[in-house]
C-alpha cells in the first residue's frame, strides 16, 4: 500500500511540473522573427495592404469567413480597431464573395483584408489554422502570435505587451 501511496505522490509532483512548465512556455514572449514575403490577392471592395510599407506596430490576423471562432474572436477585433490599433486580415481559405458578405454582416476591423487563396501565406509564415494572429513590430520582426480566438487575458498578457514592445522600435 504504501509503494502506491509514494508512486501516486510522485506522478502527482511530475504532472504538476509539467503543467507548470507548459504554463511558461506558453506565456513567454517567443523570439523576433522576420515577417516572410506573402502572396496575397486583392478583395473587391476592400483596402489591400502591403506589410513591407506599413508603419508602426500591428497585428496580423488570419481568419476565415466559415471559421466558428474567427465570428467569436469578431468583437474583440472590433474593440481593438476602436482603440486605434492597426489590424490587417488575411483571409485563409476563402472567396472575395464570403470575405465582403461576412465583413458587411459583422462589420470591418480591418486597415486592409487579402486572400490568401493557395494557403501559401498561411505556410510561410506558420500558420495552422484560423483564428491566428500575429503582433508585428515597427522594424518587420514578428514578436507574438496567438492560435485561436483573442481573449481578455490573452490582450493583456500577449498581444498588449508585444504591441508596446513594438512600438519601442520605432
Amino acid at each position: 500500500m504504501m509503494p502506491a501511496i509514494r508512486l501516486l505522490a510522485i506522478l502527482s509532483i511530475l504532472a504538476l511540473g509539467a503543467a507548470l512548465g507548459w504554463r511558461w512556455y506558453q506565456d513567454r514572449p517567443a523570439p523576433p522573427e522576420p515577417l516572410p514575403s506573402l502572396t496575397l490577392a486583392a478583395v473587391d471592395g476592400r483596402a489591400s495592404f502591403d506589410p513591407a510599407v506599413i508603419e508602426g506596430p500591428y497585428l496580423i490576423n488570419v481568419w476565415g469567413s466559415w471559421c466558428p471562432y474567427c465570428q467569436i474572436e469578431h468583437p474583440v477585433l472590433m474593440a481593438l480597431q476602436a482603440e486605434g490599433i492597426a489590424i490587417y486580415g488575411i483571409a485563409w481559405r476563402d472567396t472575395a464573395l464570403a470575405v465582403n458578405a461576412s465583413l458587411d454582416r459583422h462589420g470591418d476591423p480591418y486597415a486592409g483584408v487579402m486572400l490568401d487563396v493557395d494557403g501559401l501565406s498561411a505556410r510561410a509564415l506558420g500558420v495552422t489554422g484560423t483564428p491566428e494572429t500575429l503582433v508585428v513590430g515597427a522594424d518587420g520582426q514578428i514578436l507574438a502570435r496567438w492560435f485561436g480566438p483573442i481573449t481578455a487575458n490573452v490582450l493583456r498578457n500577449r498581444i498588449y505587451p508585444a504591441l508596446e514592445r513594438g512600438a519601442l522600435q520605432d
